[in-house]
């Protein structure tokens, strides 16, 4: 597979469809399971406010994981994401009810590199907080 996305048709300053994600205590859960990540602050009310956190907050991984989906859905190709990079700034927190959380995700073409690729600079939000700084993928274009 290749991106759907051609080089040509972008510019500085395109932005990509924003995406919402949403999270729940069951979704960390499963992705406990599936990362191996069981660590009590993803899952254990008291023990993640023992430690100081305000309730149970999302895996960080997980939060970039989500993130970059807006990436991948406009490219069209998980595989045209040849670097990213995030700097994690506040936690998502997960309260235990029936709504959970929102991840909300922004993104805009931020440079045109050489051969084909630009940089896509994203923008991660949880209640109103940036969640995650510096997130940048390079993503190679058609």
């Amino acid at each position: 597979m290749t991106a759907k996305i051609a080089y040509d048709e972008v510019e500085v300053g395109t932005e990509l469809p924003a995406g919402t994600f949403p999270v729940t205590r069951a979704t960390l859960v499963q992705y406990a399971g599936a990362s191996g990540d069981f660590n009590p602050i993803h899952w254990n009310e008291k023990f993640a406010r023992e430690v100081g956190l305000p309730d149970v907050i999302a895996h960080g991984m997980f939060t970039m994981a989500e993130a970059i989906r807006v990436v991948t859905d406009w490219a069209g190709d998980p595989a045209a994401v040849v670097e990213y990079g995030v700097r994690f700034t506040k936690p998502v927190v997960v309260p235990n009810d029936d709504q959970g959380a929102v991840i909300e995700v922004s993104a805009k073409v931020a440079a045109k590199l050489e051969d084909g690729r630009v940089r896509v600079d994203l923008t991660a939000t949880s209640a109103g907080q940036k969640v995650l700084g510096m997130s940048r993928a390079v993503v190679e274009l058609a």
